[in-house]
């Protein structure tokens, strides 16, 4: 008998030193972790640097052979990098922007994935920290963005509300100041001779503008409102309510699977659909990365939580506020190119 009684606090012990196992990252993930986070800084400052400066002329002999032809794109990359790089050590304010960008764009993203991973921890979920994905430089903002991945499976309904939402929201609180920062800086731009791509505004945007007596059209952009719409942009895509997007959990969490898969479906027609429109009324492509993201995300199947207990009026109003912060950072077409 005395020996049966000594067994349970071993066992107690035991199981609690594997569950915090679980939950805390090995120093190999903290070593992985960090350096994709710092490739990051590097790529998204680069970006930054681009945004801020991007007519550097690059000059690249002409190709002569099947060789120079082969090399001709990763040579004109290669010297576009160290083109931007050389006129940035002799322009100490693009250095600086590319700085800004860098900072407030991985601000929204590290905010965004902390609070989907905080709420994993409240919930005992396993989860691993952030995964920051670099893009190469000159690509899309200098990164592909960030998630985490959800190791054990969601324990309730209100858990699956919380790990869902916490992320996107976070993220939108960052962002406000960071967009208001952004439009209160906007300068006068110089008329525009030839091609160009407009960044259209989401209604935050719009409000913020007309609330400070802002003009919107006709500026130049700066590194604030940059990561600030993007940040938005990240935003809008990750609360669209399909396949396990952050927005699908809370559609499954607050309306159940029959709602979740039904409007997963109609979400992903109306953006095929606006992808079309936007590539002929706006001249961008850009909607059909949409679509084409939403068309591989409505096929994944959302895990039913262990236990569906009611989520209570607090949540429900959250849901109505987060429904609200969609519509502040959505904009059917993002891009218009001229």
């Amino acid at each position: 008998m005395a020996d049966s009684v000594q067994v349970v606090p071993q066992l107690v012990n035991a199981a609690q030193a594997i569950h915090r196992r679980i939950l805390w990252p090995t120093r190999r993930e903290w070593v992985v972790h960090s350096l994709l986070f710092l490739i990051t800084v590097i790529t998204t400052i680069i970006a930054g640097i681009v945004i801020a400066e991007p007519g550097v002329d690059v000059l690249v002999p002409p190709p002569s052979s099947l060789t120079d032809y082969l090399l001709f794109v990763p040579q004109y990359y290669l010297r576009t990098i160290a083109t931007l790089m050389n006129f940035a050590l002799h322009h100490p304010h693009i250095i600086r922007d590319g700085l800004v960008f860098s900072a407030t764009l991985l601000a929204i993203l590290t905010a965004h994935e902390l609070g989907h991973y905080l709420a994993c921890q409240r919930y005992g979920v396993s989860a691993t920290l952030p995964f920051f994905i670099p893009a190469p430089p000159l690509f899309l903002a200098g990164t592909f963005g960030a998630f985490i991945k959800i190791r054990s499976p969601i324990p309730t309904r209100r858990a699956l509300f919380d790990i869902g939402l916490a992320g996107p929201l976070a993220g939108f609180v960052v962002t406000l100041p960071i967009a208001l920062v952004g439009i209160l800086s906007l300068q006068p731009a110089p008329p525009v001779v030839g091609e160009a791509i407009i960044f259209n505004d989401p209604l935050l945007f719009r409000l913020i503008a007309r609330f400070y007596g802002v003009q919107l059209t006709n500026t130049l952009t700066n590194p604030y409102y940059m990561s600030a719409w993007l940040g938005l942009l990240v935003t809008s895509l990750n609360l669209m309510p399909v396949g396990q997007l952050d927005g699908a959990h809370g559609t499954f969490a607050v309306l159940g699977q029959r709602m979740h898969m039904l409007i997963g479906r109609v979400a992903f027609v109306i953006m095929a659909v606006l992808a079309v429109l936007g590539y002929f009324w706006h001249g961008s492509p850009s909607g059909f990365l949409y679509a084409l993201l939403l068309a591989i995300m409505v096929k994944v199947r959302h895990p039913m939580p262990r236990q569906m207990e009611p989520l209570g009026s607090g949540r429900r109003l959250v849901a109505v506020v987060t429904l609200i912060v969609f519509v502040l950072s959505f904009y059917p077409f993002p891009l218009t190119i001229t």
